[in-house]
């Protein structure tokens, strides 16, 4: 059995142990208090309770957000609460504690300050009706806090169990608590009445009517046995045993909710009714005391109300109320007979409320003449002390008066433990003199600053995202009234932080304003100036004081003008010269650090009328939503303001949309009233990482539980609409706001395509309808057919499992049965006991994880235990990759959700048709191997595997079928842009979408909470544009920024192929965006598909005519291979006016000159590199050109690099990386012949069969280098020459300003990893959109995701630099890791991503940071690559570090890539999570650091040491890893 150290833990276990829900009061939600840390670890082992109906919830509510107000949704639904708290939540709470008295709510108090307590926060709530139990000990802190609870139960009312937990730190450690003495004495069986009960919500300022009841006579329902058998919440095992018979029980009296048909607590407590009354104060120690015997019978330990510690006729007593009561015991107990205080007795209270002064006076023995009250409290609101009080009353009224002791009070302060000797005999001294002191201090009234620890608050960084932006937009005009950290002339930042206090300071603010504008307009009038001149100034001043931009314009002047003038009045005038400013003034709203208590600082702003503005920041999760508390629910403030009818409205969410958060603070500025900015910023805790509050976001706003919207009630003057919807869905309570004043009805005829969206309200009661309907539907269709029923179900990611589903079902039914296919998700699980038989058929994710569509059925079934399978027949097929994991501890989670699936079906009751089905990629065909033994099997078990005559199935679709069935990438995309019923495409467009630039996407953060809601997923789609070497001009760079604000999703994305990418445009928006890219004289086609994709090219900002040359080969060779067919401007250009020509009725004529009907087996990808910057990666192309000078300096030819390429398979080793093979020398003119040469040669030679070998690298290697070296002489009649000699140093980008040899500037920016987007800390796309507008060279994009303002003359070179620092765009003193980082796009939006990729390198970059300034190496270039899978757009093979996707969260690390992009890394470990790649990368780092040799490079370094092995080609990189795969199974 454990051990128990401090008083926050023994309280932890026993609140977890107790109730149903715990309410962890906390310093910050990032910040653990004494008690949550235990709390938290229980909760996630899933630890059970003795109390609790489930395992119990624990919910961490901020000290500062009036914690007591959690506790009365969970209380009056049948809950047991208990609250771990400080005392520093208890005076702020007197409000809610007088109503909460009467339920069975436990609150644990530990007081504060630690070792010097303030008392007075007990004693100032002794009357709110609650219990109060003192502890002092550690063991009595464990007995209290199950006494407290016990008592809680048995009484129905609230309980107070409060203690010093500095005073317990130094006791010896205790035993865990004893779970048999902890089930008799809780009684769980008798808590059942009040958790089956429930208390209709009333106000929370109202009394509700409860009051705790007992009821007399004898009651059966709490009797019978109590099971206890929980295992403890460390694990330590249990006991049972029978609880005794009460004579009483206890109920409550409240009113009742029509709608509620749960019995009251009182009718399910007795069921004998002889005389209803109050629970008094005898009750509660009767309760206590049986309580307290059963403890002392089981343990030894004994408790009374009062406690009386010394000789049996001691003369003289201390009363301590204080956390010193073991001190000055301890001394007493050694004191000698000379001692003043020899002899003397010791009294505390154990049970302070009730206060039972008969049991005071039967404790104290009666020859105690006089009692020295000590009473540890600093806040002094009485003359006497409340204790000294409390002993007046008991002792010296009534029959006791006349042999009462004489009682005299003491004022309890700080006592050192050597000083303790000191302090009695001055309090014997003063007790023993003939007239004694009251109120006589001892010890210090301050405590030492050692001592001193409180928890200040802070507002989260997560929040900077808004107080930025209010920075941005308002600067020096803004005024934020309650800002934390402003000097308040010693007022708590609790309270000037409120928007209450805030509020005040505004009105305070804006009267001494209108006040100052009344003296400049006197003073305007008046001849006291020494000049005339101020007197002009200030008139046009107080014309325009109200006006934001005129008055602060004319401020300045005005102060200039007065500063000068040197009269009197100038002075007067000039001692508030800040009142010329006009602000724009704020309050925050924020349970961080301004919470706003009960919203009254919301209230009190709307009813004001004032002309103040107010963020209320709610950052309640959008996932916790369901378990939210009504009561706290700042949505809802929104409706409230808008039915005010005065006040501007707006709701925002900065991680949604930054441009509506900018747009809603300058109207709420604007607006000439009260204006309310809910803002929302969700997360768990406050230390939260902003991709986590990104995805929360996403949610909300996608389903509709938070709308973005704008609210102005007086723009109906204007002409204008009074509501304005910035997102796509609302949800009921707005729409019903909306519907009372037509408002809903208008927005529907503006935007008829959110129509569809506007009044749904969805939810999974709507989700469950569906799949019952769906369900019954197709029943209904095979009730005609004959055969056996077979219900197929599937869990699919990647759709494997879902066309395997699909296939089976169709050869189901032409064998005679009678199939059905759905996905586990669609499928109502209440349905499966009814099922004759049932097919399972799941891939496999993540790390063994279910896929999305499976998750909520393995999720039901895992956790039923009343699910009946008896009549059930079934079979499982999995598919999963045995090598997918390396490491033999991995291997469990091959195939596990098919394996746990299997298990769990017989568990329970169905009967098997076959064994379990296993498919593996790693077999020669893949799962089909294991799929074609398992499938016979089940026809043989259902009895149709003899059937004659089956027809011949079709072959599957392939994308070569797709594209020659296309008509020139036609196919089907016109009627699929039509289709307004769905925001998706056909799978067959989709795929020819890819050649005309386009990916169809949706958004994966949101995919779980769109299933869930019936929703398809969120499609939306990616255009790549195609920019040759990645040159545009200013023009073309504000064309695609337009392009991405007005149909993307605001961002733009700079690719490792030099060219602009857009992300979010949703289908109906396709067609305007592609116009607009034809606008800027650019296309999408060829961006993406099986042609040659954009052909890039060395920036080389330093030399500007060189880079000339190499951009017109590289335009020319793009041209030369663009696919020819009038499919793209068809489909997207094309209008109702443009007639094209077509002949032989309505057939397109068409014809593609190089590519033919089928275009290439896959993707084709050209680039050129000048050295000796290798920035556009030469060798991992298909063609890589290497730029060869002549001696003139201008370009002569290239060596052409041929086969390189990055696309792998996880596990799959005939997959592989490659680098470029050299051919040879070529001149410059014969670059755009061999390059369509060697693409003709891939179009007719590379596998069309097999899409993970179609690409060049593989048609090389198959081939053979020097044949297919001569077939590219043959075919072009150009011999290759010798390469001539070339250098490589680095493959990253220059950052900063260069001169070229014209005398052209050029900057190179930092685009970490090519995300363009606004963001509170940085306007990036703003400020680059600004900078176009005036730029008059050109922009470069690298192949490293960066940015060239290019060719600035020194003439323009002033003003760029301002704009630039304007806009932060100048920084680039960042790490050499950083600075050489590059990922690819990844979650949310790309499809084959397995894990993070653009949204994580940073942040794991940040965490190595650290190691990289300690270790010395900031300055060091180290190239290190992520992509969320191993497709390889970053290109990470190439990376000295990368770190390639496996599962979410997890990576393959590879080490040992050339610097200079020339050598290819290797696997160094598998699947391993960001804990287990700083614990590699740290040493490394400090290793390299330490060892390294001059001018050696990173990866090199990792090869010479021998921490991997270096890959001199493709065909070896899964050679001699250092994480070799086993080829067993676990």
């Amino acid at each position: 059995m454990g051990s128990i150290s401090t008083a926050g833990e023994a309280v932890a276990r026993i609140a977890y142990l107790s109730s149903d829900v715990i309410i962890s009061v906390q310093p910050a939600l990032a910040v653990d208090s004494e008690f949550s840390q235990h709390l938290h670890a229980y909760a996630s082992r899933k630890a059970p309770g003795v109390i609790a109906k489930k395992i119990p919830e624990i919910i961490s509510v901020r000290h500062n957000a009036d914690p007591l107000l959690s506790v009365f949704e969970p209380i009056r639904g049948g809950n047991f609460v208990a609250v771990t708290t400080s005392s520093s939540i208890l005076l702020p709470s007197i409000p809610h504690l007088y109503k909460l008295a009467e339920y069975p709510v436990v609150i644990h108090v530990s007081l504060e300050p630690t070792n010097y307590p303030d008392y007075s926060e007990i004693t100032a709530i002794r009357n709110s009706g609650f219990t109060f139990l003192q502890s002092e000990t550690l063991q009595e802190v464990q007995d209290m806090a199950l006494s407290a609870h016990a008592l809680a139960i048995k009484s129905g009312k609230g309980v107070i169990h409060f203690f010093d937990a500095g005073k317990a730190a130094d006791d010896t450690p205790i035993s865990y608590e004893d779970q048999k003495l902890v089930g008799e004495i809780l009684e769980p069986n008798s808590a059942k009445s009040f958790q089956n009960s429930s208390v209709a919500a009333s106000s929370l300022y109202v009394p509700d009517g409860r009051v705790a009841t007992v009821t007399n006579g004898t009651s059966t329902a709490i009797n019978g046995n109590v099971n206890t058998s929980t295992p403890a919440v460390s694990g330590e095992k249990t006991g049972s045993k029978s609880a005794g018979t009460e004579n009483s029980s206890v109920g409550s009296s409240q009113r009742e909710s029509s709608a509620d048909s749960r019995p009251t607590i009182s009718s399910a407590t007795s069921t004998e009714s002889t005389d209803t009354r109050p629970v008094t104060s005898e009750d509660i120690y009767n309760y206590i005391s049986e309580t307290w015997a059963q403890i002392e019978t089981a343990t030894g330990r004994q408790y009374q109300a009062f406690e009386y510690t010394g000789p049996a006729h001691a003369e003289h007593a201390l009363f301590i109320f204080g956390s010193d009561t073991a001190l000055f015991a301890r001394e007493i107990d050694s004191a000698t007979a000379s001692d003043a205080f020899a002899r003397s007795g010791v009294l505390t209270a154990r049970l302070y409320r009730p206060w039972l002064g008969q049991k005071l006076v039967a404790v104290v023995p009666k020859s105690v003449k006089r009692i020295a009250v000590l009473e540890q409290i600093r806040r002094k609101t009485t003359k006497w002390g409340p204790l000294l009080l409390d002993l007046l009353t008991s002792l010296r009224t009534g029959e006791s008066i006349g042999g009462a002791p004489l009682i005299v009070g003491h004022q309890l302060g700080y006592i050192e433990p050597a000083t303790v000797r000191q302090a009695l005999r001055g309090i014997f001294h003063n007790l023993r003199s003939e007239s004694p002191i009251q109120n006589l201090e001892i010890g210090s009234s301050e405590r030492p600053k050692r001592l001193l620890e409180k928890y200040e608050l802070e507002q989260p960084k997560l929040e900077n995202a808004y107080m930025k932006i209010l920075d941005q937009v308002f600067a020096e005009r803004l005024h934020v009234a309650n800002q934390l950290g402003a000097n308040n002339a010693g007022i708590s930042a609790t309270i000037t932080s409120s928007p209450e206090f805030g509020f005040g300071s505004l009105i305070a603010r804006s009267e001494h304003r209108k006040r100052f504008i009344q003296e400049v307009e006197s003073a305007s009038r008046s001849h006291d100036f020494a000049t005339e001149v101020p007197r002009n100034w200030l008139s046009q001043w107080a014309l325009n004081a109200e006006d934001p931009q005129k008055s602060n314009a004319l401020a300045s002047e005005a102060i200039k003008r007065l500063s000068t003038d040197g009269s009197k009045l100038a002075s007067f005038l000039l001692s508030s010269k800040s009142l010329f400013f006009k602000e724009s003034p704020w309050l925050i709203g924020s349970d961080a650090w301004a919470y706003d208590l009960a919203n009254s600082g919301v209230h009190h702003v709307i009813a004001s009328g004032e002309n103040v503005n107010m963020l209320i920041i709610d950052s309640q999760p959008y996932s916790e939503q369901a378990a939210a508390d009504a009561n706290r629910r700042k949505k809802d403030i929104g409706l409230y303001a808008m039915n005010f009818g005065n006040a501007y409205v707006a709701s925002v969410a900065v991680y949604s949309s930054y441009t509506q958060v900018l747009q809603a603070m300058m109207e709420a500025d604007k607006f000439d009233g009260p204006s309310v900015v809910l803002a929302y910023l969700p997360y768990n805790r406050e230390d939260d990482s902003p991709l986590t509050v990104l995805q929360e976001t996403k949610k909300a706003v996608d389903i509709g539980y938070w709308p973005l919207y704008r609210w102005n009630p007086f723009n109906e003057e204007k002409g204008l609409s009074n509501f304005s919807l910035d997102s796509q869905r609302i949800k009921r309570d707005l729409e019903e706001f909306l519907k009372r004043d037509n408002h809903l009805s208008q927005l529907m005829k503006r935007h008829p395509q959110f129509s569809a969206n506007l009044s749904e309200s969805y939810g999974t009661e709507v989700r469950s309808l569906q799949k019952k309907r769906a369900k019954d539907a197709y029943s209904s269709l095979l009730e005609g057919l004959y055969g056996a029923p077979l219900t197929i179900l599937f869990a699919s990611d990647n759709g494997n499992a879902e066309t395997l589903a699909k296939r089976l079902g169709n050869r189901g039914k032409t064998r005679g049965l009678k199939t059905m296919v759905m996905s586990m998700d669609d499928y109502p699980i209440e349905d499966l006991s009814s099922e004759e038989n049932v097919v399972l058929i799941t891939s496999t994710a993540g790390q063994g994880e279910f896929p999305q569509n499976g998750r909520a059925l393995w999720d039901t079934v895992k956790g039923s235990t009343d699910i009946d399978l008896a009549s059930v027949h079934y079979s499982v097929f999995g598919l999963g990759d045995s090598h997918y994991w390396p490491r033999k501890d991995d291997k469990i989670y091959y195939n596990k959700p098919a394996k746990d699936l299997n298990a769990r079906i017989a568990v329970l009751g169905a009967k098997p048709l076959t064994d379990i089905g296993l498919g593996d990629d790693q077999d020669p065909d893949g799962f089909q191997t294991g799929y074609s033994e398992w499938e016979p099997k089940l026809w043989q078990a259902l009895g149709v595997d003899k059937i004659e005559g089956l027809p011949e199935e079709p072959p599957p679709l392939t994308n070569e079928d797709i594209k020659i069935q296309s008509n020139y990438l036609r196919g089907t995309i016109v009627q699929g842009l039509e289709d307004t019923t769905t925001g998706a495409i056909s799978a067959s467009d989709a795929q020819l979408t890819k050649f005309h630039g386009t990916y169809m996407e949706d958004d994966r953060d949101l995919r779980e909470e769109r299933k869930a809601q019936g929703l398809e997923p969120a499609y939306s789609f990616m255009i790549r544009c195609k920019l040759p070497a990645g040159v545009a001009t200013p023009s073309q760079y504000l064309q695609m920024d337009a392009i991405s604000s007005s149909y993307g999703n605001e961002t733009m994305k700079l690719t490792t192929r030099q060219t602009f990418q857009f992300h979010g445009v949703v289908k109906g928006y396709l067609k305007p965006a592609m116009r607009s890219i034809n606008k800027a004289l650019m296309t999408s086609l060829g961006g993406c598909g099986d042609v040659s994709r954009n052909v890039m090219c060395s920036s080389l900002p330093e030399r500007s005519q060189f880079h000339r040359d190499v951009f017109e080969i590289s335009k020319e060779v793009n041209d030369r291979l663009m696919p020819q067919t009038t499919a793209y401007h068809e489909i997207w250009l094309k209008d109702e006016n443009d007639k094209k020509v077509q002949v032989a009725g309505n057939a397109v004529v068409d014809h593609e000159p190089l590519y033919g009907p089928t275009y290439l087996p896959r993707k084709f990808k050209v680039t050129i590199a000048v050295p000796p910057h290798n920035d556009t990666d030469v060798y991992a192309h298909d063609i890589g050109l290497i730029a060869i000078k002549g001696a003139d300096d201008r370009l002569e030819g290239f060596n052409v690099l041929c086969g390189g390429g990055m696309g792998v398979t996880h596990n799959n080793k005939k997959t592989y990386p490659r680098t470029g093979s050299m051919f040879g020398y070529i001149a410059k003119e014969q670059a755009g012949l061999i390059c369509e040469k060697i693409m003709v040669i891939q179009r007719d030679h590379g596998d069309r069969k097999n899409r993970k070998h179609a690409r060049l690298k593989y048609t090389v290697d198959d081939m053979g280098v020097e044949t297919f070296k001569a077939k590219v002489e043959e075919q072009s009649g150009v011999k290759f020459e010798e390469p001539r000699p070339f250098h490589f140093d680095s493959n990253i980008d220059t950052f900063g300003w260069q001169k070229d040899e014209g005398g052209l500037n050029h900057f190179t920016m930092f685009i970490e990893n090519g995300r363009i987007e606004n963001t509170a800390d940085f306007p990036m796309k703003t400020g680059l959109r600004e900078i176009a507008k005036v730029h008059k060279g050109e922009f470069r994009l690298t192949g490293n995701q960066h940015l060239i303002l290019s060719s600035v003359r020194d003439a323009d070179l002033p003003q760029m630099k301002e704009l630039l620092a304007k806009y932060k765009l100048d920084n680039i003193h960042h790490s050499g890791l950083r600075l050489s980082s590059s990922a690819c796009v990844a979650f949310p939006t790309c499809g084959l991503a397995m894990a993070e990729s653009e949204r994580y390198l940073p942040e794991l970059i940040g965490k190595l940071e650290g190691a990289i300034e300690e270790n010395g190496l900031r300055q060091d270039s180290i190239v290190m690559r992520m992509t969320g899978c191993p497709n390889g757009c970053a290109r990470p093979w190439l990376a000295e570090v990368a770190f390639v996707g496996k599962a979410y969260g997890a990576y393959n690390m590879y080490l040992g890539g050339g610097y200079h992009g020339q050598r290819l890394n290797k696997l160094y470990r598998s699947s391993i999570k960001e804990e287990e790649i700083l614990g590699i990368m740290k040493p490394l780092l400090k290793r390299y650091a330490l060892e390294r040799q001059d001018g050696e490079r990173f990866g090199d370094f990792a090869i010479r040491i021998g921490m991997i092995k270096p890959t001199t080609e493709g065909k070896t990189f899964h050679d001699d890893v250092a994480d070799e795969e086993s080829e067993e199974e676990s």
